[in-house]
């Protein structure tokens, strides 16, 4: 692996401890990872594409998790986890946004929609994993003009991606399983009425919102399917559960799901007196995901037992993701750059670090900072502290570890997932 001068001198440093709950000491070590068996190499059988194998993949037998940045100006970098060797994968325009779904980066630029594969995704079997590595790469560019927003799936081998480009009023399916082999394909381009609007895969089908609240459902050719369609005034967010695909609407959200080969659509209201979530988060396809309504509270929405839950935050937060363990673990990005650990059954806090981002804050403030959920850690970019935060938070919010870059991390994805 190629070790990138994107971080001080080569490598990985370790800061001091910021958290008011370390010990005064770094955690070299990441706890949950052991040395990595030897790849195997994959093979383009059938059986394999079933399982999420692409030619030229090794498969593994441990989660390949890395941190993939993208700088200030357009760099982007790999850490891995395990080992803490870094690679630089390639400069693209700088990006106003980026997001990531646990392989692919989609980095919106003044070019359009740049997307970057990690090399590294987790196929999801329900009762087992299969994980896989191949070279990292920038795949290229979507055109497209005005805010682009992405909606994925819990897969990287198979299924469709969806891009909205809100000021062309340009709805784009795109073809995941040629992505995972390096091509951008589209499976079908349509114009429709400039908003904010989503193209939200599932299944083998895609949902278009319409300017007039309106949300339709196509083929992955883009044709119409008469007789499926639903209301969502002000479509706001968009996340993929184990479950289904959920489209926040103004008054509740859109749970499309698909059985016997027909997509079915259910609305779920939100309780009386919460606002619309703007955004959704939470741990890699887990049924529960997290979001804020316009009053600041935390809204969690389980996605099987299609409910809500409205809860008071313990302080004014940015961001909010579910974790949905045992614990009923939240986490929360304050305003003041704490991260909080939250009681996801009463909303009270559990733990806290030390305010993160002062630089950051007083810069440019949090619009690109991510705050990242996994099973057993939760991660955080500092642009302006050039630093990117590993927090163990089933431990009072310990800092587990803190990475130093040369140049700013303004983009943070979680890829191997």
């Amino acid at each position: 692996m190629t070790r990138s001068p994107g971080f001080r001198e080569d490598h990985v440093h370790a800061r001091p401890l910021l958290s008011p709950f370390a010990l005064g000491t770094v955690l070299l070590a990441f706890a949950a990872c052991g040395t990595p068996a030897a790849p195997s190499a994959s093979s383009s059988s059938a059986d394999d594409a079933d399982h999420g194998g692409i030619a030229g993949a090794a498969e593994l037998s441990e989660p390949q998790l890395h941190l993939t940045t993208i700088g200030g100006d357009g760099g982007i970098l790999q850490l891995d986890l395990l080992d803490e060797t870094v690679t630089e994968i390639g400069t693209i325009e700088p990006a106003d946004a980026a997001t990531g779904d646990g392989r692919y980066l989609f980095a919106e630029t003044a070019e359009g929609l740049t997307i970057v594969d990690s090399g590294m995704w987790t196929w999801d079997h329900v009762d087992h994993f299969h994980y896989y590595r191949a070279e990292p790469r920038i795949l290229g560019t979507v055109d497209g003009s005005g805010p682009a927003t992405v909606a994925t799936t819990n897969s990287s081998t198979t299924g469709g991606t969806g891009v909205f480009f809100a000021g062309a009023g340009v709805a784009v399916l795109l073809d995941t399983a040629a992505l995972s082999k390096g091509e951008i394909v589209e499976r079908f381009r349509l114009e429709v009425e400039p908003h904010d609007g989503l193209v939200v895969p599932v299944g083998s089908f895609a949902l278009v919102t319409g300017a007039d609240g309106t949300v339709s459902v196509h083929t992955a050719t883009g044709a119409a399917t008469p007789g499926i369609a639903a209301e969502c005034l002000a479509p706001r967010g968009t996340i993929t559960t184990r479950v289904g695909a959920v489209i926040g609407c103004h008054d509740g959200a859109l749970l499309a799901t698909v059985v016997d080969g027909t997509v079915e659509v259910e609305r779920i209201p939100l309780p009386e007196g919460a606002g619309p979530v703007s955004s959704f988060a939470n741990r890699e396809g887990r049924p529960t995901v997290a979001g804020l309504d316009e009053s600041g509270r935390i809204l969690l929405l389980d996605t099987r037992e299609r409910a809500w839950t409205v809860l008071d935050a313990p302080a004014p937060l940015r961001q909010v993701s579910a974790v949905d363990d045992a614990h009923e673990h939240l986490l929360g990005l304050a305003e003041d750059g704490r991260v909080l650990v939250i009681d996801g059954a009463s909303g009270a806090l559990l733990a806290a670090t030390d305010p993160l981002l002062p630089e950051t804050l007083a810069a440019a403030g949090l619009a690109t900072v991510s705050l990242i959920a996994d099973d057993q850690r939760a991660y955080l970019n500092a642009p302006a502290e050039k630093a990117l935060y590993e927090i163990d938070y089933a431990d009072a919010a310990r800092i587990a570890r803190v990475f130093e870059t040369d140049g700013e991390p303004a983009h943070l994805a979680l890829t191997g997932r």
